[in-house]
């Protein structure tokens, strides 16, 4: 399994928020939900996006039909006709609470199943989809992209904006799947762009080597392997300090500060299954026995491997209950 494969094992949307907005200027809306990914695909019209206060140094960006903005790790933004357009509505810090701005009209309403704005006919359509949760395989793909980005036109496949687009707005069994897999395409359409250019992270590029790639493809293949320095150097074919330089310019760190970091990465996202246990984990992601997983997981994530599932158990579900024998 290559990385950015990976990924749709990673921010998978789970009953992601879909809406399709219809617009007519004067409009603004001032996005700040916290949550740790959304897309912004523009089907019609035009828009502007950027921060509350625009400056020199972040003007912010305009879009057109056929654009993508990314949005990422919660940040708070402004989406509008016009970067002078005061915003109207403030949605968040949920994806579905939106709420006028005191003091200032607004006409914003629903229009049908999963749309909204403030006129049907309004010559700016957008779409948005949001991602409740996040994961930790996930996070090392999100981590090349900007907090704030946009995608152009003919950089992702518009077939995908045009099937989430009729997908939003239709009652059909299976519709909430659909769309969520439909916004997963569309966010890996949007990452092969963004990687594609320069300045992609050392794993990424390392992908292309024939003696780090082939490397890499084994270790996310197999994490359960027993690798050490020496078995990864002798998969390379060439001495543990050859091998270890090599690796370490390309991807920009050593070895098995990579290892560890896809394995604690995977049993994150693993000690999420209800079913999982430590020693079920720690088996999976190759420690050879639950203290020493949760051991290295505390030191470099900085939380036990339970506290971490009841973190994100707690966000994601609200009143999951934790079987305490289980970690």
């Amino acid at each position: 399994m290559d990385v950015v494969g990976g990924l749709l094992d990673g921010p998978r949307a789970r009953g992601a928020f879909l809406l399709r907005v219809h617009l007519r200027a004067p409009w603004s809306l001032r996005l700040q939900d916290e949550s740790p990914l959304t897309l912004v695909p523009v089907l019609r019209g035009s828009a502007w996006i950027g921060p509350p206060a625009p400056t020199a140094d972040d003007p912010g960006e305009h879009l057109g039909p056929g654009d993508v903005a990314v949005l990422r790790g919660g940040g708070v933004y402004v989406v509008a006709d016009s970067p002078t357009t005061a915003p109207q509505i403030v949605i968040g810090p949920e994806p579905d609470v939106c709420r006028p701005v005191e003091g200032v009209p607004s006409r914003m309403r629903e229009l049908g199943a999963r749309t909204w704005g403030n006129d049907l006919d309004g010559e700016t359509v957008l779409l948005t989809g949001t991602y409740l949760t996040d994961s930790a395989v996930g996070r090392r793909v999100l981590r090349t992209l900007p907090a704030r980005s946009v995608v152009r036109r003919g950089e992702v496949d518009p077939v995908l904006v045009d099937l989430l687009a009729r997908e939003i707005t239709q009652d059909l069994p299976g519709q909430d799947a659909a769309g969520d897999r439909l916004l997963d395409l569309i966010l890996l359409s949007c990452l092969r762009s963004r990687l594609a250019h320069p300045g992609a992270p050392g794993w990424y590029r390392a992908g292309g080597d024939p003696v780090v790639g082939a490397v890499l493809r084994r270790v996310h293949d197999d994490p359960a392997h027993p690798w050490t320095l020496e078995g990864l150097a002798r998969e390379a074919g060439l001495s543990r300090a050859a091998f270890a330089r090599r690796f370490t310019a390309l991807v920009g760190e050593p070895p098995v500060t990579y290892l560890t970091g896809w394995r604690l990465d995977l049993a994150a996202d693993l000690l999420l299954d209800p079913d999982a246990t430590l020693a079920s984990v720690a088996r999976a992601v190759g420690y050879g026995s639950p203290y020493a997983l949760s051991a290295a997981f505390t030191r470099v994530r900085g939380v036990s491997p339970s506290e971490h599932r009841r973190r994100v158990l707690a966000g994601d579900c609200g009143t999951t209950q934790l079987d305490p024998v289980a970690l």
